[in-house]
């Protein structure tokens, strides 16, 4: 990183309020973060006036890049109605109507204010709905900052052992009665996973899957996978719920109508806020009613005082209305471009290396090793370190990229953009590549 002194400066008086100077440890970065100025379209100009594409988009959440003019007016003009209020709103009824629709398996939603949020009140309703206390989850893929949701989340080779995956602790106080109520299974291995599922179903009240975990490699779910999720939900009754906050952008119906599954309830976010903070659950009314409160108190409360802001529900309807099946087709062609690009890339370096995604989704991987799950796309020190080198450069050359190599595209992007990626992707493996060989 090129010095930057006024990010040092903010950074500087950032940990004299913010433990480590933050309040969100993914932007954090050595030796300071960046510090963003302004956006617009797929461009991000941070504080010492450097422009560069934005490949990151706030974690995969601005599928229409930074300050879209349509949700801009729209916000605008509903901040001059007000941003809040003591009563439901129409906009919320609108946008609903809207997911619903394109969503099948919702046949109704409830807003809430994060992914985080989703996932939890998602997890909740399957316990309200099936009177049962237990969760699984695969082993390595990330569902936010909910206890539950975190078991597992970052497990090492020193906790693996030969049985099967454990429940490991990912926060420091983590009560074990949270471990004892999370069962662990192995992402793309149906077999094993169908076996504790099955060993298990007496207790799940559902199993939580993201069908291309972005921690856990971004791999997409196998066919025998969803077909093994399909079984268990039919012999036993455990719940299926889906972690769509990042895969809803794979298609116009979300990951689940690209995989071919049908769930319970799913967790939403990130694309649907149009750049403002948000969550849904949606489901089928079987299971959704637990939140119901028209016959007294539901079996499951839920209220939040920004739930269904009317900011949030505009910017969400307007972000929704512009993503459009046409342009998610085109999206996706640029994300193979991407695609097919690292992988050439690698091979004309020399440099160990595959790329992983679908659609507007890609990561870096920089091991050949088969990408199957969590474990298989783990990375040693050395690998970290090889892909930081190659992240760095990106940064320093007009590319922001984040620091696991997972990137998203945005409808402002076009060709140009994905050429300009590849090319300073191609100088950032060349550059490392004889600087890793000339120290040999």
């Amino acid at each position: 990183m090129a010095e930057m002194p006024i990010s040092q400066a903010l950074y500087d008086r950032a940990t004299k309020v913010m433990p480590g100077g933050n309040t969100r440890t993914t932007v954090y970065m050595k030796p300071h973060p960046f510090y963003a100025a302004h956006g617009k379209g797929c461009r991000l100009t941070d504080a010492e006036g450097v422009e560069r594409i934005d490949f990151t988009n706030n974690y995969n959440s601005l599928i229409h890049g930074h300050a879209h003019d349509g949700i801009n007016e729209a916000v605008h003009a509903q901040i001059e109605r007000g941003s809040a209020f003591p009563m439901a709103t129409e906009q919320e009824i609108r946008f609903a109507e809207l997911l619903c629709e394109r969503i099948l398996s919702f046949d109704q939603i409830r807003f809430c204010n994060s992914g985080s949020e989703a996932i939890m009140t998602a997890l909740k309703a399957a316990r309200a709905a099936t009177g049962k206390p237990k969760i699984a989850k695969c082993e390595g893929a990330y569902h936010g900052s909910y206890d539950f949701a975190e078991v597992s989340l970052d497990s090492t080779p020193e906790s693996w052992g030969n049985a099967d995956p454990k429940s490991v602790a990912y926060a420091k106080g983590t009560p074990q009665s949270v471990l004892d109520e999370v069962v662990v299974i192995p992402f793309n291995k149906p077999e094993e996973a169908e076996r504790i599922l099955r060993e298990n179903a007496a207790d799940l009240a559902c199993v939580l899957v993201d069908l291309m975990p972005n921690r856990a490699g971004l791999i997409p779910a196998t066919p025998t996978f969803i077909a093994m999720l399909k079984r268990i939900r039919a012999d036993t009754n455990v719940l299926i719920v889906l972690d769509e906050v990042i895969t809803l952008r794979l298609s116009y119906g979300g990951g689940q109508e690209l995989f071919g599954i049908r769930p319970d309830l799913s967790a939403i976010g990130k694309i649907i806020g149009g750049g403002y903070p948000v969550g849904a659950v949606g489901g089928t009314e079987a299971v959704m009613r637990v939140f119901d409160p028209t016959q007294g108190k539901p079996l499951l409360p839920h209220s939040g005082t920004f739930n269904a802001n009317p900011v949030t529900m505009t910017a969400g309807e307007a972000a929704m209305q512009h993503f459009t099946a046409t342009e998610i087709d085109r999206l996706g062609a640029l994300g193979d471009r991407a695609r097919d690009g690292v992988a050439t890339a690698f091979a004309d370096a020399g440099v160990p290396g595959q790329v992983t995604g679908l659609g507007s989704l890609f990561r870096i991987h920089v091991h050949n090793r088969p990408l199957i799950d969590y474990r298989s796309s783990l990375m040693t020190a050395a690998e970290k370190t090889l892909l930081g080198s190659i992240l760095s450069h990106m940064r320093d050359h007009g590319i922001f990229v984040n620091e696991r190599g997972v990137c998203s595209l945005s409808t402002p992007m076009g060709d140009t953009e994905i050429d300009q990626f590849l090319d300073c992707f191609n100088n950032a493996l060349h550059t490392v590549g004889d600087a890793s060989r000339a120290a040999e």
